[in-house]
């Protein structure tokens, strides 16, 4: 597939390698063994690629400008690209320069995991999925007065591509109540937020379009969009809390001129990074000057499990496009209530909604009618439990009950990592699903190979990287608790000693476990 070439300049790679967080090893100090210089760079250069800060297929700087910026002798850096040409994670062409490149064989990006086979109950802790069970008794209450809304409805065809007018309103509503006003007709059901993307990707970036990402990003949405034959623009988060790299954004909006990016505001996935106002006013600026259209997935809106910085969450994306015309939002019950409540939403200017659902007559033709009553029952109502007269609805319970065990897991987990496992690093997010964890310079994705063989189950890096970037990364989800969650850092330190040692886990066997 065909990807956007970017350029690093040799004054942002200088900048970049001393903002990498540990020293070189030996590079300095009584009885240590010294790196040559060359060799230190080079392993600074690999590290940025593996990390996902410098893109794959990036233009790097002309040896004598490196050098200018470093400090160095143009000898130090062509001797370190030399070096990274040996090792794989260089391509050079006479005349033409020199660009990252990844190893033979290094490990890409794939689709989902595949679900566990029900044999592995009871033996296997399963990080693959940042999911959670449903917050009862709220789904099963909307599910009781979905079926007592159902029959005026099953007299009707029952085919609404735009969605249920009344979850269309309810959803309206919902973000007018946020700070943003919005009509129904602004509104499209989905089937799911990933429905969503792929209507939105159908509509506006045709194969072969370039599409900006955050790098990292969702591995499924970044799967849909390079099996659509989607040029993805790797754009590189900033490091730990910082979130978007606007210098960054700015650049790529452009020089790549990409049709669509998309991007997660709220709680990323993976990272956790929660951007603040003012980073989204100027990357929806970036945006609607570079003629591109940003695609905010809200799916972890809501998700806050420590009070939001200054104690109020930042408002929606599309706040900060009043015209309407460059921000697309896409919304979803499955993270903030259950991934079995498959309905997702777009939100857009009434234009491209009609669009929207003019093509869906090729797509899946409308979302289950169930469902949608349910959801529209939780924006609603207090959930079916007899309380009329309370303000909150059931959407606020479910999501407070999902909120509190999310947090709580997030805690677990974090206290039991730190036990088995304190040279791995992490930033702790204030909210959403995901943990983003390096990995204390081990491949990613041998620890997920190993944990498996020793029980636990995780997602690489390069899942949610372009081009099999980050793999000293695993992403661990706030999916369990107490006992279990010990279980399973004690695990994954098993599967990091095996690495460490240059073993497989072999024949070994998971001990059972029951949560």
């Amino acid at each position: 597939m065909a990807q956007w070439t970017s350029a690093v300049g040799a004054q942002q790679l200088a900048r970049l390698l001393a903002s990498q967080q540990a020293a070189e090893p030996g590079a300095g100090g009584s009885g240590t063994r010294r790196v040559p210089a060359y060799r230190a760079l080079a392993d600074g250069v690999r590290l940025l690629v593996l990390e996902g800060r410098v893109p794959v297929a990036a233009r790097l700087p002309a040896e004598r400008e490196l050098a200018a910026a470093l400090a160095v002798s143009r000898t130090t850096v062509a001797a370190a690209y030399e070096a990274l040409r040996a090792d794989g994670f260089l391509s050079s062409r006479r005349g033409a320069g020199s660009w990252t490149a990844l190893p033979a064989g290094n490990p890409l990006p794939s689709g989902g995991l595949e679900p566990l086979p029900p044999e592995s109950a009871g033996t296997m802790i399963d990080l693959g999925w940042a999911a959670l069970p449903a917050p009862e008794p709220w789904v099963t209450h909307a599910f009781r007065g979905a079926l007592a809304d159902l029959p005026p409805y099953v007299h009707t065809h029952g085919d609404y591509p735009a969605g249920l007018p009344a979850l269309r309103q309810a959803l309206a509503d919902h973000y007018t109540a946020r700070g943003v006003p919005t009509m129904p007709e602004q509104i499209m059901i989905t089937t799911g937020a990933m429905g969503a993307v792929a209507a939105i990707r159908g509509l506006l970036a045709p194969r072969g379009e370039r599409i900006a990402v955050e790098h990292p990003s969702y591995a499924n949405v970044l799967q849909l969009l390079r099996e659509a034959g989607a040029r993805l623009v790797p754009v590189a988060m900033g490091e730990g809390p910082a979130g978007w790299d606007l210098p960054a954004w700015r650049r790529v909006l452009r020089d790549a001129a990409p049709r669509m990016a998309y991007v997660i505001a709220d709680y990323h996935n993976p990272t956790g990074v929660l951007e603040d106002d003012e980073q989204r006013r100027e990357l929806v600026s970036a945006a609607r000057a570079a003629g591109t259209v940003l695609v905010a997935d809200e799916t972890m809106s809501g998700l806050h499990l420590d009070p939001p910085p200054g104690g109020r969450a930042p408002r929606p994306v599309a706040a900060f496009d009043p015209g309407g015309s460059t921000v697309v939002t896409v919304g979803s019950a499955s993270k903030s209530i259950w991934a079995g409540l498959r309905i997702g939403w777009v939100r857009a200017a009434p234009e491209t909604i009609r669009s929207l659902v003019a093509a869906r007559a090729w797509a899946d033709l409308g979302s289950p009618v169930l469902e949608q009553l349910a959801v529209a029952r939780l924006l609603t109502g207090n959930g079916g439990d007899g309380a009329d007269g309370e303000a909150a609805t059931g959407w606020d319970r479910a999501v407070a009950v999902r909120c509190e065990r999310a947090r709580e897991n997030r805690d677990s987990l974090v206290e039991a990592l730190r036990r088995h496992l304190p040279d791995w690093e992490f930033t702790v997010p204030r909210g959403g699903l995901t943990l983003w964890v390096r990995t204390g310079g081990l491949s990613g994705s041998r620890i997920a190979e190993a944990g498996e063989r020793l029980g636990v189950r995780v997602p690489s890096g390069p899942r949610f990287g372009v081009d099999g970037a980050f793999e000293g990364y695993v992403r661990l989800p706030f999916t369990v608790c107490g006992p279990v969650a010990d279980e399973a850092a004690a695990r994954l330190a098993a599967a990091a000693r095996l690495v460490a040692a240059g073993r497989s886990a072999g024949a070994d066997a998971p001990r059972s476990f029951v949560a």
